[in-house]
């Protein structure tokens, strides 16, 4: 990581892991960059080259060949850094603690002294030995409902085109058929 964080440093991202494995007869260097506000597919191509030729440029793999991959962290990364739990602001977490006892909320308040979370409280980041997002699904009974009786009614409302609506009612099997005619 030494070696490759000023590389990543230098396009304006953070570097949060690097791991080498072997796969077959090379080996998967896979990089994790990040930052605020997120990194577009433009950020990975030029980090991916610029930490291609400090590879290249080095011994570090023994000249072997590899395999860069060059990604951003997911959903599931484990909020350990302050920079973390600030670009996790907003969002839905579960923090586990220090003292054994686990926090789950809204992440309402991110500064240099700790993490507010909706409902469990304000925690210095000594007291947090990591959080996760939790991801959230929308709930149906958050969505506007249509009440089905209106949309079942909606055929009976008068209108101007009734007439033209009845004649060209043919249905979908109808439809389809008349396309494969014309």
């Amino acid at each position: 990581m030494e070696l490759l964080s000023p590389v990543v440093a230098a396009e304006g991202l953070d570097l949060e892991d690097v791991t080498i494995t072997p796969a077959g007869k090379r080996r998967l260097v896979r990089v994790v960059v990040d930052r605020d506000g997120g990194i577009s597919l433009d950020d990975v191509s030029e980090v991916s080259r610029s930490v291609s030729d400090e590879l290249d440029g080095t011994d570090l793999l023994g000249g072997s060949p590899y395999v860069l991959e060059v990604t951003s962290p997911g959903v599931d990364r484990p909020l350990t850094q302050p920079r973390h739990w600030r670009r996790a602001r907003g969002r839905l977490v579960k923090a586990e603690l220090r003292d054994g006892a686990v926090a789950e909320g809204r992440i309402v308040l991110v500064d240099d002294d700790g993490v507010e979370i909706e409902g469990a409280g304000r925690f210095g980041y000594g007291d947090l030995l990591k959080g996760r997002v939790q991801v959230e699904f929308r709930r149906l009974d958050d969505e506007d409902e249509t009440d089905v009786e209106d949309i079942e009614d909606a055929d009976h409302i008068d209108d101007e085109d009734d007439e033209i609506d009845d004649e060209d009612d043919l249905g979908a099997d109808h439809a389809i058929a008349r396309r494969d005619e014309g």
